[in-house]
């Protein structure tokens, strides 16, 4: 008799765990690695106050396979390194996928070489090109090829993955047009892999987010990049990058949410917390928060469910704060 208690009370439970299960709402994410950390800083807080209610998973595909599985209807939220492009404008317009844009933090792309490398004291705008540019591929080999008195030794790069945000806007800045660059480089949308790359070559000159390179700083050495109009080597650091510094490497970070999806109460709930506590996480997982007006400006796009984009589906370099808000939301 006892033996048959039992199994009733562990088939009550199993039932009451899958009826759980069931009752689970799922809000998925996608997209940039370098957004990736702030996303997942966010949605394990907010899971931990849902108490397994509502479950988030959070992807890296890279802004451009993010913004795929967005516009095929696949995600509720995109995570973006860039603003939308105009032809992923369109698959959402064909798709009748309707999306708001909200900025949510601010990073700067760091450009790295091993901290053995002992040659490397700045790098100019003209010398990255040089280097990135697609003609340089298979000619820029070596280091003196770049600046005369640098050493005759092998130039070895590292940088994004091709699908990632990073990647174009690292091109748009460097070469002047996204996605334009030389193809024999080591690439990956997994940071990690570029960090231990760099740090295990020391010939190595690579490019990602400026927060992964915070996590890895003793690994890894970084370069000033000459500012193209004032002439000042300058870092990326939170400050450079708020003060419009450091260019043209400095960069705001996006989240794209589904209108559809935003009208779901868990979605809505999520990006309302996203929103509200994103200057502290942001800071947290090491990079730059937005002003506080921008954020307060950003619930108000929200809430209002005010879609498109305020960048005319086109890669802009130099982007401020004030720039990523239309006029009449300003006011």
């Amino acid at each position: 008799m006892k033996l048959k208690i039992s199994r009733l009370k562990l088939f009550g439970i199993l039932i009451t765990i899958l009826a759980k299960l069931g009752n689970t709402q799922i809000i998925k994410i996608d997209g940039s690695s370098t957004v990736y950390p702030i996303t997942e800083a966010v949605a394990e807080e907010f899971q931990k106050i849902k108490k397994g209610e509502i479950k988030v998973t959070v992807g890296i595909s890279g802004t451009g396979g993010g913004f795929k599985k967005f516009y095929r209807g696949e995600i509720d939220i995109s995570n973006a390194s860039r603003p939308i492009l105009k032809k992923e404008m369109e698959e959402c317009e064909k798709n009748g996928i309707e999306y708001i844009e909200l900025p949510i933090a601010y990073d700067g792309l760091a450009v790295m070489v091993n901290p053995k490398n002992n040659w490397v004291d700045y790098m100019t705008v003209d010398e990255l090109k040089k280097i990135w540019e697609p003609e340089a591929e298979g000619k820029i080999k070596r280091w003196n090829q770049v600046r005369p008195k640098w050493p005759n030794r092998p130039l070895n790069l590292y940088g994004a993955g091709v699908d990632s945000g990073t990647f174009d806007y690292f091109t748009e800045a460097i070469v002047g047009k996204a996605k334009s660059s030389r193809g024999d480089f080591t690439s990956s949308e997994d940071d990690n892999v570029l960090v231990m790359g760099i740090a295990g070559d020391i010939n190595a000159l690579g490019f990602f987010g400026l927060a992964y390179y915070e996590e890895n700083k003793d690994k890894l050495k970084l370069v000033p990049i000459v500012n193209p109009k004032t002439g000042a080597k300058v870092l990326p650091s939170e400050k450079t990058v708020m003060e419009g510094l450091y260019q043209p490497l400095s960069r705001p970070l996006f989240i794209y949410v589904n209108k559809k999806s935003a009208e779901r109460p868990e979605v809505r709930e999520f990006v309302e917390f996203y929103l509200k506590n994103a200057s502290r996480l942001v800071k947290e997982v090491k990079y730059i928060p937005l002003p506080e007006k921008a954020y307060k400006l950003a619930e108000k796009r929200f809430n209002k469910r005010i879609t498109g984009t305020v960048f005319a589906g086109e890669a802009k370099t130099g982007i401020k704060a004030e720039d990523l808000f239309r006029p009449e939301e300003k006011k």
